[in-house]
């Protein structure tokens, strides 16, 4: 027995063994690498069982696993398997004779080369198949090759061509170092794909196939390539693995096909794969074929002129091709040089303009043309006869009825252009820029110096209706339909400050000995009533804010729901409360109203009219307080109690109409609720000596508290019926509008323009508070602070 680079050869037998004895290596990359490495094959004998090793430790590596770092419980188990079935390898015998033994003579002798691939590896495998004077055949294992298929995937043609590449090289290499005359080389493939890639000669592929193909058909010829179906195919062995038992026990890889070991006539018969037309264009690696369709002049022509934007560079573009062509026919006579300069001269532009007038005139005014030339006859319908069109130098012109005006010519016979050509439009945003994005009527008369529009006042004013800038400039505002007042407006017989709305006011200058401090006013305001409560914050913190609302549940009772403007930035009237409203910590405030079982809601952000119950009165206080206090500094004492007094004043505001009528009941005020007491001017017989209610205080306070809201329900609550604006239905914002955000602290050509990105619907359906993504911000606005530039129906329309 010897050792020859690493497999054991039985010298007497003339057979090849294999000797193997697995070291006992820890389960990580490092360990299966060393044990997989030393099983060494150069010919491929078992290179199947290999395969499976190598797949594990591709496995291991796409995990990321470190070389020294166990691997998983999964992969133990694979390894031990195939550690165990190891010894089994001992039991292969290959014969090392490739020669038919039994003939004295060899008759022929051909290479067969097999390729396959599967999803995770690809292999090629050859055979020696010698055929006798006698006829008999004997088949030799030669040579086999695996390869996984790499991380990335890939899918089967592909790793199909490259196995085919490696059969390729295979029976290259076997050629040159087998010293035996081989009469023919044939490659095997179970891919009818490689096939059609190999037998293609009209079609291009992508570089991947086009790089394997070309090493393909520059070794071997079309003719040496043959099918074989996949049963029949030893290398889908090698592509797929095997255990080192099915090594043993499934010879095929070892043996060659059965196929081999019969005559040829009993082989696989060739197929004549050359697809369709139509199934190549269908192919992904097929490059699609550039299409050449005839497309008339005119066609062009129209196509150039709707690619320009500006009528400027519209001109500058035809310019520079009209110069171009006199350069090639300057060239082609060769007789004068041709102009180099790179700048447009007047000259040129000009003559620019007249071309591109004389197409459009020529494409748009067929009929009116040959009609000017005397080569048609005028008809009934004729659609300048108002104009009296002639033709001076090629273009059509307005003949008209000021011949003899001391005007420009231009101006007594402009040029005529349609009105809906793209570069009617054209002209006219150019001359509405040049009169600054001004008016319809501006931008028309600046064009009728030159040209004259049919129809020209409806095109002008189509056009400028898309002018963006314009929107950006003019466009209105949004509104939508008044919608119904919340249900803590309109709900009566509950106690007062029930339902309240809170908003700061401020700062109010104190003096605190020989310094100044400011205080700030803090208003609640009952939904239902009316009523007014009036605190004093010291600060704008929180701590201060909770004392506020303490105190006021102390006074008035726990409120059901508080309303206000959003969270941080409380509409104030004054610019450093704005400033300083900020530091107002929501969530402490939120988590002591949640311990009190008050529900807290925010109105949309920049939404002032959403609180407007308390903002007008906000007004009112600080218009009272100004006229009380003066421009005196007071000290806490009478700030509280200035307060209080102006608190009573709005309180006594009467909430209904006043009437004449002497004998008419006194106009309802908050503090007929908030002090039950007996108004002053009540008509006779409401109350008697005997009356029950007036010997128990809290019979009367109930009885009031009653009479109050019967009337609040007979004599305010119809008030509030009218819609005093916004009373039609507008068309609600929707997603993707682009808009413009309204921001009162800077000019409207600084306005941020975003995108609507959701909507949010009332119960009936409407519209009135959005969410507008501004680069990569988001704002929550009501309508009334978001003007419509482009709906969306719009965009999508240019889209397409």
């Amino acid at each position: 027995m010897e050792r020859t680079l690493g497999v054991s050869w039985n010298v007497e037998a003339d057979i090849f063994t294999f000797k193997v004895n697995p070291k006992e290596k820890p389960p990580t990359r490092r360990g299966i690498l060393s044990v997989t490495s030393a099983l060494y094959d150069p010919l491929g004998f078992v290179a199947p069982v290999v395969l499976v090793a190598k797949i594990l430790l591709q496995d291991i590596c796409i995990e990321g696993l470190g070389w020294d770092q166990a691997v998983g419980e999964a992969e133990q188990i694979r390894w031990k398997q195939w550690q165990n079935g190891l010894p089994k390898l001992q039991g292969l015998q290959i014969q090392r004779c490739l020669k038919l033994k039994t003939s004295a003579e060899t008759s022929r002798q051909d290479l067969h080369v097999f390729c396959d691939a599967s999803q995770r590896g690809y292999a090629a495998v050859a055979y020696l198949r010698t055929e006798g004077a006698e006829g008999n055949v004997h088949c030799a294992f030669v040579m086999g090759k695996t390869r996984l298929a790499p991380v990335k995937t890939t899918t089967i043609p592909r790793l199909e061509l490259s196995a085919a590449v490696l059969a390729v090289l295979l029976g290259q290499t076997i050629q040159k170092e087998l010293k035996l005359p081989i009469a023919t080389t044939t490659y095997w493939t179970d891919s009818t794909s490689v096939l059609q890639y190999i037998q293609n000669e009209s079609r291009r592929f992508h570089t991947f196939v086009a790089n394997r193909v070309s090493k393909i058909r520059a070794a071997t010829d079309v003719a040496q390539w043959r099918f074989v179906d996949t049963k029949s195919n030893p290398a889908d062995e090698g592509s797929r693995g095997l255990s080192a038992g099915e090594m043993i026990s499934e010879a095929r890889w070892l043996n060659g096909p059965d196929f081999l070991w019969k005559k040829q006539d009993q082989w696989p018969q060739p197929l004549h794969l050359l697809r369709s037309m139509q199934e190549l264009q269908g192919d992904p690696e097929v490059k699609k074929m550039a299409k050449s369709n005839f497309v008339s002049c005119d066609r062009m022509i129209d196509d150039l002129l709707e690619r320009y934007s500006s009528w400027t560079r519209l001109k500058k573009g035809i310019a520079w091709i009209r110069r171009f062509l006199r350069y090639l026919r300057l060239k082609r006579l060769g007789n004068k040089e041709p102009c180099t300069e790179n700048v447009l001269s007047p000259a040129e532009l000009q003559e620019a303009e007249v071309a591109i007038v004389k197409y459009v005139q020529t494409k748009e005014f067929p009929h009116e043309l040959k009609v000017v030339h005397g080569s048609a006859k005028k008809t009934s319908g004729l659609g300048l006869a108002k104009v009296n069109p002639i033709m001076v130098d090629g273009v059509l012109r307005v003949g008209g009825r000021l011949a003899n005006a001391p005007v420009p010519y231009d101006s007594k016979h402009p040029v005529i252009l349609p009105s809906g050509h793209h570069v009617t439009k054209l002209l006219i945003i150019h001359h509405h820029i040049l009169v600054g994005h001004c008016g319809a009527g501006a931008t028309w008369n600046s064009l009728r110096e030159r040209f004259w529009i049919i129809n020209g006042g409806a095109a002008v004013r189509k056009t400028i209706g898309r002018c963006f800038r314009c929107k950006k400039r003019n466009a209105a505002r949004g509104q939508q339909f008044m919608a119904d007042l919340p249900k803590d407006r309109v709900t009566p017989d509950k106690p007062p400050f029930s339902s309240v709305g809170i908003d700061y006011f401020g700062p109010l200058y104190v003096k605190e000995g020989r310094k100044t401090v400011k205080r700030y006013g803090c208003i609640f305001t009952c939904l239902a009533s009316r009523a007014v409560h009036l605190e004093v914050a010291h600060t704008l913190d929180t701590d201060s804010f909770i004392n506020v609302l303490r105190r006021f549940m102390s006074r008035r009772g726990r409120p059901e729901k508080i309303r206000s403007d959003n969270g941080r930035n409380f509409k104030g009237a004054e610019r450093e409360l704005r400033e300083n409203l900020h530091i107002l910590n929501q969530k402490k405030v939120a988590e002591f109203l949640h311990q009190r079982d008050i529900e807290w809601q925010f109105n949309t952000p920049a939404a002032s009219h959403m609180g407007g119950v308390w903002e007008r009165l906000i007004r009112s206080v600080r218009k009272i307080l100004k006229s009380v206090l003066g421009e005196q500094l007071v000290n806490d004492e009478i700030l509280v109690t200035t307060l209080v007094e102006v608190e009573g004043i709005p309180n006594s505001r009467p909430l209904t109409n006043i009437r004449q009528d002497p004998n008419d009941l006194e106009p309802l005020t908050p503090n007929h609720l908030l002090m039950m007491k007996q108004p002053h001017c009540l008509p006779p017989g409401i109350f008697t000596k005997d009356d029950q209610y007036c010997r128990r205080r809290w019979r009367q306070c109930q009885y009031l508290a009653e009479l109050f809201w019967k009337r609040w329900r007979r004599e305010y609550l119809p008030m509030l019926q009218n819609r005093q604006k916004w009373l039609h239905s507008i068309r609600n914002f929707k997603v993707d509008d682009l808009v413009l955000m309204v921001d009162e602290a800077m000019p409207r050509g600084q306005w941020a323009i975003g995108k609507v990105s959701e909507v949010y619907p009332g119960r009936d359906g409407k519209v009135r508070q959005a969410e507008v993504k501004v680069g990569p911000r988001f704002y929550k606005r009501p309508i009334t602070k978001l003007c419509l530039l482009e709906n969306s129906e719009h965009n999508a329309a240019q889209d397409e």
